[in-house]
C-alpha cells in the first residue's frame, strides 16, 4: 500500500473526546488500525490512540471506491488518519462513530504480529517484552503506565509542596553506598567506577545546604535475584531532610502514599477498571511493628527464624496476610543496616532504620542518619569498609552537616501494589534483568 503524507493534517479531536453531543461535526482522528471487518455493504474497524478507541465505519452507499478499497487493504495496527463526520449510532461501542471522507495510511503495519495487540491472546513475558511497543498498545500495560504516571506526579508535587528541593545526583560514582557484592562496575577512562546504588550520600550532604532535598531517578543494583519483585535497573524516589529523624520522615512518606493512593483512585478509575483492580486508601498513621515482635508473631505461625535474621519473600507475605494494610518495620538489628543509619542510643543492637511494607513487598527503607563523624567512621569499619575510601564523603562532616534523616521508594514496586501486577517486569518499560539488556 502506498503510504500518504501527513501534510497539513493535525489531531483535532481524541478518542475520547468524541462523544454523541458532537454529532455532525467534521473531524481528524489519528491513531492505530485495530480489526477491519467487512460486512458485504459495510467495513468498519476501532482506531485506537492513547486515550481510548473509536469506530470507523464506511457504509458502501455513503463513501467513495476509493475509501472502501483502502480499508479492504488495511493491516492491523497500521498507523493512520481519517477525516470524517461525527454520527450517532446505536450498534457502536460508544454509541458514536466516524463515516470517514478521507483516510491517509502514515506507515503500514507488517503482518502477522509477534503478539495480539487488544490482550484478547495471551502471549509470555518474554515474547511481550521482545515486542514492548505492541505490549504496551493493549489495555492492561498501557493503564499500568497511565498509572505510573499519576504516582510520580503525585511524588513530586507532594514532597514540593512540603518544601523539598529536587536534585540530580551522578550515577556514575567511585565508592559503594551499601555493599560491594550489589555493584556493577564499568571503565571510567584509566579507572574502575561504578554504577550508583543509589543517591544516598549525595542526598545526605545536600542537607547541609538546601536542608530539604528530593530526587526521583535511577537506581542500579547488581543482584543476582531473578525473582518478580527485583530488577538491575529501577526508579527510586528519594528524600532526605535536615533537623528531622525517622519519625519525621516516616510520616511525609505515609501522607505521600496516601495521597498517591487518593488520586489514582480518583483519577485512574478507568485504568483501575481495565486491570480489574480495587484499591483502599490506607487509614493513617500506618501501624508500626517492631523487627522483634515481627519476629515473635513468625514463630508462633510455626516459621523457624531467629532474632538477627533478614526476612525471606514468604515470611514477609505471612506477615502481610497478618498486617492486611501496609505498615513499618521498625527497630531492625543494627549489625544488618548500612553504615550510615544511626544505632539506637539506649540500645545499640538495633538501629533507628524502618521498611515500608505492603503485602510481601518491601516498597521503602529509611531512617535517622549518623550525622558525627567519628561514629560514621566506627560504622564504617564494623562492616570492613576503609574509610580513606569516603574521605570526599567524610570531609563534609567536618564542615558542618546536621542531623538528617530519608528514605527511598521503589517506584516499581508501588506499582506492584497500585496496579495488581505479578511481575516488577510489567511496571518499567524496558526492564532490566541478568537475562536481558535488550531492546
Amino acid at each position: 500500500m502506498t503510504k500518504d503524507k501527513l501534510g497539513d493534517w493535525r489531531r483535532q479531536l481524541s478518542a475520547q473526546e468524541i462523544k454523541p453531543e458532537k454529532e455532525g461535526e467534521e473531524t481528524i482522528v489519528m491513531g492505530w488500525v485495530e480489526d477491519v471487518r467487512d460486512l458485504g455493504g459495510i467495513q468498519f474497524f476501532m482506531l485506537n490512540d492513547k486515550t481510548g478507541e473509536i469506530q470507523i465505519t464506511a457504509p458502501q452507499s455513503k463513501v467513495s471506491d476509493e475509501i472502501f478499497e483502502k480499508i479492504s487493504d488495511l493491516n492491523k495496527e497500521s498507523v493512520i488518519g481519517v477525516k470524517g463526520e461525527i454520527t450517532q449510532s446505536d450498534q457502536a461501542p460508544k454509541g458514536v462513530e466516524i463515516i470517514p471522507d478521507e483516510i491517509r495510511v502514515l506507515n503500514e503495519a507488517k503482518t502477522p504480529l509477534p503478539l495480539d495487540p487488544t490482550g484478547r491472546v495471551d502471549a509470555d513475558m518474554d515474547t511481550r517484552l521482545n515486542s514492548r511497543l505492541l505490549d504496551i498498545r493493549r489495555p492492561k500495560p498501557s493503564s499500568i503506565f497511565k498509572i505510573k504516571h499519576q504516582t510520580l506526579q503525585t511524588i513530586r508535587n507532594e514532597f514540593t509542596k512540603k518544601g523539598f528541593t529536587e536534585v540530580n545526583t551522578p550515577k556514575i560514582v567511585g565508592t559503594a553506598t551499601e555493599t560491594g557484592a550489589m555493584l556493577f562496575p564499568i571503565q571510567y577512562f584509566d579507572r574502575e567506577a561504578f554504577l550508583s546504588q543509589s543517591p544516598q550520600l549525595y542526598k545526605e550532604v545536600m542537607t547541609g545546604n538546601l536542608e530539604k532535598i528530593f530526587e526521583i531517578g535511577p537506581i542500579f543494583r547488581a543482584e543476582e535475584h531473578s525473582t518478580s519483585y527485583h530488577l538491575n535497573e529501577v526508579q527510586s524516589a528519594d528524600i532526605e531532610m535536615a533537623f528531622a529523624t525517622k519519625k519525621d520522615v516516616m510520616e511525609i512518606l505515609e501522607e505521600t502514599i496516601e495521597k498517591i493512593y487518593e488520586n489514582v483512585k480518583e483519577k485512574n478509575a478507568d485504568e483501575l477498571e481495565k486491570l480489574e483492580k480495587e484499591i483502599k486508601v490506607p487509614e493513617l498513621p500506618l501501624e508500626r511493628l517492631s523487627y522483634g515482635d515481627a519476629i515473635e508473631m513468625l514463630q508462633e505461625h510455626g516459621e523457624d527464624i531467629e532474632w538477627g535474621e533478614d526476612f525471606s519473600i514468604p515470611e514477609q507475605r505471612k506477615l502481610g496476610d497478618i498486617m492486611e494494610d501496609p505498615y513499618f518495620l521498625v527497630d531492625w538489628p543494627t549489625e544488618g543496616k548500612p553504615f550510615y543509619i544511626k544505632p539506637n542510643e539506649k540500645d545499640p543492637e538495633i538501629c533507628h532504620a524502618f521498611d515500608l511494607m505492603a503485602n510481601e513487598i518491601e516498597l521503602a527503607s529509611g531512617g535517622t542518619r549518623v550525622h558525627d563523624k567519628e561514629l560514621l567512621e566506627e560504622r564504617m569499619r564494623k562492616q570492613g569498609l576503609n574509610p580513606k575510601q569516603y574521605e570526599y564523603h567524610l570531609q563534609n562532616f567536618d564542615w558542618g552537616m546536621p542531623p538528617h534523616a530519608g528514605f527511598g521508594l521503589g517506584v516499581e514496586r508501588l506499582l506492584m501494589i497500585l496496579t495488581g501486577a505479578d511481575n516488577i517486569r510489567e511496571c518499567v518499560l524496558f526492564p532490566r534483568d541478568r537475562k536481558r539488556l535488550k531492546p
